[in-house]
């Protein structure tokens, strides 16, 4: 079983969010990362080691750790703040 954990700016950030069919979205995609934690996109350079899956307009960051099978859910930001 994956264990799953935030970090306090993800949590922040998603509970801005005040459009539920938004959330809703947001929540499938969690649901699929859980299932599955390869599915993001893997990140190159700077943010390597973590993955980021596109919620238009937006990009769930996350990071697995395939040693502990642990998903550390990081950021969820608008895709012009990259």
């Amino acid at each position: 079983m994956v264990n799953v954990s935030n970090e306090p700016l993800f949590e922040k950030k998603l509970g801005k969010i005040k459009d539920v069919a938004f959330k809703l979205r947001i929540k499938k995609q969690i649901e699929k990362i859980i299932e599955n934690p390869e599915i993001g996109k893997p990140m190159r350079h700077s943010r390597k080691g973590t993955r980021e899956v596109y919620i238009p307009p937006y990009r769930l960051s996350y990071a697995y750790i395939r040693d502990v099978d642990e998903i550390i859910f990081l950021d969820l930001y608008h895709k012009d703040e990259q």
